[in-house]
């Protein structure tokens, strides 16, 4: 996994996993801003994009890798857009589930009709 999922540098994998919490933490409350304002669900794409740029330049200025690596880009951009599609999908099932509770009932990160 050493070069694959991060860089094979002396703190590769101790960079991988802090910046990749703290870009989750970040796609997540992206998912549920998007959610929460009635958005459609493709705006986290972009927005997603962002943050994997600011992710990646985290990397490069803390941890001195390789600003400009796409492979390592689109391995964090994969991560956050994960994380962000969850986090819109159980906002949106909570928030039909709520504010049309006499219609529908939440279904894991879906909703149902009653």
């Amino acid at each position: 996994m050493n070069g694959i999922l991060w860089a094979a540098t002396d703190y590769g994998l101790l960079s991988f996993i802090i910046l990749t919490v703290l870009g989750s933490a970040a796609a997540w409350a992206i998912g549920a801003a998007f959610a929460k304002s009635w958005s459609p669900v493709w705006l986290i794409v972009p927005a997603t994009a962002v943050l994997s740029a600011a992710v990646r330049f985290l990397h490069f200025s803390l941890f001195q890798e390789k600003l400009l690596s796409i492979h390592f880009y689109l391995i964090i951009f994969i991560i956050t857009l994960a994380v962000s599609w969850i986090s819109y999908k159980s906002s949106r099932a909570t928030q039909m589930a709520t504010q049309y509770s006499w219609a529908f009932v939440q279904s894991g990160l879906a909703w149902r009709s009653r």
